[in-house]
């Protein structure tokens, strides 16, 4: 029989593991992470690089233009250059085939249309143009899809 003088303590469970050091797998989760987080970085940071520089090109073109009729005709190359990432016979189109295109708005269109052959052009007109075509040449330049590969 058992002996009344030992005295029986209960099993001890062990100290629970520190929570530092992580284990392995949430370091390399941790790693991961890090990389996901660096790589969407990269991938913002070129965007907004493309983007600037492609804005520049618009930019640079339309103030070479030293005429607002010139910088009409200088707007209008550029959207028909950038019309090609859409439609491969972009650059063919005429009147209204090609305002509906682009379509830019009523009086900024139809501006595209006529103002790079007038003697003169209202130049709050052409800011106007500009503005909506810049936008316009921007999404289409920046586009991926089968035309613009």
């Amino acid at each position: 029989m058992a002996d009344p003088s030992l005295v029986l303590r209960d099993i001890h469970q062990p100290p629970a593991p520190p929570w530092w050091p992580p284990a392995p797998g949430w370091w390399l989760l941790a790693a991961l992470l890090l990389l996901a987080i660096a790589a969407w970085a990269w991938w913002s940071a070129r965007k907004r690089k493309r983007r600037r520089a492609i804005a520049a090109v618009f930019d640079t073109a339309v103030a070479a233009a030293t005429t607002p009729p010139a910088q009409v005709a200088a707007i209008s190359e550029l959207l028909r250059r950038a019309a090609r990432r859409v439609d491969p016979s972009a650059d063919r189109l005429h009147g209204d085939a090609w305002l509906e295109l682009v379509d830019l708005g009523e009086a900024p269109g139809r501006l595209l249309l006529e103002g790079g052959y007038r003697p003169e052009v209202d130049p709050r007109q052409v800011d106007e143009l500009r503005a909506v075509a810049r936008a316009r040449f921007l999404e289409w330049t920046l586009r991926r899809g089968k035309a613009g590969r």
